[in-house]
């Protein structure tokens, strides 16, 4: 039996529990992860005393409670010691039954019967970095080979949030509206504070010219930001970052790049050959919503999307 739960009614330390021993487990689904993301926007689907668990992150138009998957948030989905069809199904019938849902996104491991959307996400797991640095592309490699003159007057410093956010907010590119700037900073100071984030970047000449945000839990480091100077792309500080932090980290911890669906980021992300993980999304049009709330109305089932 599937139930919905509101935030106030969640039983965290059973949640938790139910991730941490899950096949599928996901930094991002932590309460950490989802409580800073969502503002502690989010409902819990569970499978009768929490042997599976689904969080349902949201939004409010109008006093409506409309699902999308919140900035920085990419995976999340149905958490079970084995994954298993028919209860990613039931989890699924269930979620478009109650909610309008505008975009929500499931897991990597998380198989379905019906026919479902998925993208494309990019991981590397833990080896030894002389057999992940050897897989590398020979392009990836050639960008690893500093000149001697870039070398001497380059370095890679671990800074503080406070010494990356002007550098974020002046390079960071494919952001619609301006207060998605202030959305990522918000984030991004709240997990630094958590000891979450780490923010390392390259210096050339004393000025940072690349920068990459990390975020470690769950024996996994996420790349949840890279930013770049433009005047000094050809130089490759980005690459030589990540594979600083992929030698440091990779024989405990997975290196998961986020993936992305922008050809020139995703053939970046190829050349340290990384697995390619796919995970199911589903998506609505505002029409489409808007069909949806009629239905909803219509049914007097209006509560279930005002709660």
């Amino acid at each position: 039996m599937i139930r919905r739960l509101r935030y106030n009614e969640i039983d965290f330390r059973k949640y938790t529990q139910c991730l941490e021993s899950s096949e599928q487990i996901k930094y991002s689904a932590s309460k950490i992860f989802l409580d800073v993301t969502s503002k502690k926007r989010w409902d819990l689907l569970v499978y009768n005393d929490y042997e599976a668990v689904m969080p349902i992150p949201y939004v409010r138009k109008y006093g409506i409670k409309v699902v999308l998957n919140p900035m920085l948030c990419q995976q999340l989905g149905v958490f079970s010691k084995k994954d298993d069809v028919l209860l990613n199904e039931a989890f699924l019938d269930f979620l478009k039954k109650n909610y309008l849902i505008r975009v929500y996104h499931f897991n990597d491991h998380n198989q379905f019967n019906s026919p479902i959307e998925r993208k494309k996400n990019f991981i590397l797991y833990p080896n030894s970095y002389e057999k992940v640095f050897a897989n590398y592309s020979p392009k990836r490699k050639r960008k690893l080979r500093l000149g001697e003159d870039i070398l001497s007057d380059s370095e890679i410093r671990i800074i503080s949030f406070n010494e990356a956010k002007l550098f974020i907010e002046n390079n960071m590119t494919g952001l619609a509206k301006r207060n998605d700037v202030h959305g990522f900073t918000r984030i991004f100071k709240i997990f630094y504070d958590l000891k979450k984030l780490t923010f390392c970047a390259f210096y050339y000449q004393n000025q940072i010219i690349n920068l990459i945000s990390v975020y470690s839990d769950y024996k996994t480091l996420a790349l949840l930001g890279t930013f770049n100077e433009k005047d000094f792309i050809k130089i490759s500080g980005s690459s030589v970052l990540i594979d600083d932090m992929i030698k440091k980290n990779i024989e405990t911890a997975a290196f998961d790049f986020e993936g992305s669906e922008v050809p020139s980021v995703e053939e970046f992300f190829r050349g340290f050959r990384p697995e390619l993980k796919k995970y199911a999304y589903i998506r609505s049009s505002i029409k489409i919503l808007a069909k949806q709330l009629i239905t909803f109305v219509i049914k007097g089932k209006i509560r279930n999307i005002v709660r």
